[in-house]
């Protein structure tokens, strides 16, 4: 869940395609296990799970000024191909969307959240207080969450089923580090075949009348510097060699400090944020740039 830190955004793919894209290809994925929403204690789940295809055109590298680090150096290929963990964003990485936006249009108050979006974007606003203030505009109940799930299955980006599938055959663990919610995150999860203990997200916390009452402040990914955090913690539980974080964002980057991250990749196959874009080691634009370094 980025876009709370001030920098220029530029979207891509303003319209995602649903036809093949000259590109990257077009993919559709189908899982058919049922899932649960953790912690709402709900009896019903969805009949089926899957993903929507999608496609994203990117923009050409000559336009962004940033050819320096499109071609990683061998150093940074080196630290990518002997990871021994990934973390990726979910929001505009993972998944095309960005979660909670979604879930405040099908709650029916998607103006009002985008409004409030961008009057935090101009200034400094701690992430726990932008994340109280957003859901407080719609307070989603577990049926709306539910129906949210069952009616508009996760759009993932192009290429990141094979991309993990790749890691995992690699033996590379890989995680989801999110600003977004564990209820809209497990089904991603579900889909990509990755645990759900490696996930570090939000938890929306609902009354026993299914009424939303916030979110768990005990999660790291909660507040400011969360992501960072989130990794530090999983740095130091399994102590990895090498590890990579992949994402679109300021808190995605944040997470490349000591103790952290080794490595970060900047996806801007969905969203281009120009200051991280500039600051990463790697700048790509499809996860075929990912894959076609570790063949």
């Amino acid at each position: 869940m980025e876009g709370l830190v001030s920098s220029q955004m530029t979207l891509i793919g303003a319209h995602y395609r649903q036809l093949n894209s000259p590109f990257l290809p077009a993919f559709s994925l189908q899982f058919k296990r049922r899932f649960d929403i953790s912690r709402i204690g709900m009896d019903k789940s969805p009949k089926s799970l899957k993903s929507v295809t999608a496609s994203v055109q990117p923009l050409e590298t000559s336009k962004l000024g940033h050819s320096n680090n499109t071609l990683p150096s061998k150093d940074v290929l080196d630290l990518w191909r002997s990871a021994n963990a990934v973390c990726f964003d979910v929001d505009s990485t993972v998944c095309l969307d960005e979660g909670i936006d979604e879930l405040a249009e099908y709650c029916g108050a998607g103006k009002a959240v985008a409004e409030w979006t961008s009057r935090a974007m101009s200034g400094s606003v701690p992430f726990e207080e932008a994340l109280a203030a957003r859901l407080a505009l719609f307070n989603p109940s577990v049926a709306q969450v539910q129906d949210f799930l069952e009616k508009r299955p996760p759009r993932l980006s192009p290429g990141i089923d094979e991309l993990v599938k790749m890691l995992k055959a690699n033996n590379t663990t890989v995680y989801l580090i999110s600003g977004g919610f564990r209820q809209m995150i497990n089904p991603v999860a579900s889909i990509l075949g990755i645990p759900h203990e490696n996930i570090f997200a939000n938890q929306l916390l609902f009354g026993s009348s299914g009424e939303f009452v916030g979110f768990d402040t005990k999660e790291p990914t909660s507040r400011s510097g969360g992501k960072a955090t989130a990794v530090q913690q999983i740095r130091k539980a399994h102590n990895y060699k090498a590890l990579v974080m992949i994402g679109d964002g300021a808190t995605d980057l944040e997470a490349r400090k000591p103790g952290g991250a080794d490595l970060f990749i900047c996806y801007a196959g969905v969203q281009l944020r120009e200051a991280v874009a500039a600051n990463a080691d790697w700048l790509v634009f499809s996860f075929k740039d990912l894959m076609n370094s570790l063949e």
